[in-house]
């Protein structure tokens, strides 16, 4: 396994497949001035690992203030207890994905899919609407309500160094009816991403892309095959 990887100035990929488990979807942190996020948290059994390679790339976990999950599914939201109960960070998600984990709803959170449990576990920001600007040491993290894959699933970016940096997790789907998928709205939620035109892409579980016209190929190829 790796340490991880910086994706840009300040923008540290700590887990995936490689990188702490398979069962991972990719977990990032964003270093802002005094603390720092966490977007998505894996499966629930890499805690350590995550933990470690934060510390690998010179970070200091104790200064986690929030971790920000992109959906319900327990590939981004398994390590999320554990890492509030540790770090007392807060846990942020859009209010149409919120009920799945205060209830551990093991089929809206996909649990049943990987033979395991999520617990109940509280909220302790539910994002309303269709965007919520952050400010964290004087920069804006902004978070878009981008339904389709999940009803509550969002996409986070933020412009640092000359580039949009878009945290899109989850782009390919799947799209089914137990999570309460609606292609229609993920179509339209594809196109409100390509609007950003963003420089990178960091996709769950498919990668890194750059620049500009690789993201928009991604994306357009994912709506070309669900059309």
């Amino acid at each position: 396994m790796s340490k991880g990887e910086v994706i840009a100035e300040g923008v540290y990929l700590i887990g995936g497949p490689g990188i702490s488990r398979s069962e991972d979807a990719t977990v990032f942190v964003v270093a802002f001035a005094d603390e720092l996020v966490m977007i998505d948290a894996g499966a629930g059994n890499s805690t350590k690992t995550l933990v470690g390679n934060m510390e690998k790339a010179g970070l200091d976990p104790a200064k986690l203030s929030h971790l920000i999950l992109t959906h319900c599914h327990i590939d981004h939201i398994g390590s999320a207890p554990a890492l509030r109960d540790r770090f007392g960070c807060r846990l942020v998600i859009h209010e149409e994905d919120a009920r799945a984990v205060e209830e551990g709803d093991p089929v809206r959170t996909a649990a049943n899919w990987y033979g395991t449990t999520f617990p109940p576990t509280a909220v302790d920001l539910k994002l309303k609407g269709e965007k919520t600007t952050f400010t964290f040491g004087g920069e804006e993290l902004h978070c878009l309500h981008t339904p389709g894959h999940t009803p509550g699933s969002i996409a986070v970016y933020l412009d640092r160094g000359g580039q949009r940096i878009l945290f899109g997790q989850d782009i390919h789907g799947p799209f089914l009816s137990s999570f309460g998928s609606d292609l229609r709205k993920w179509r339209r939620s594809m196109e409100t991403l390509i609007g950003l035109k963003a420089d990178i892409l960091c996709e769950g579980h498919f990668g890194i892309f750059s620049p500009a016209d690789r993201v928009e190929a991604y994306i357009r190829r994912h709506l070309r095959q669900n059309s």
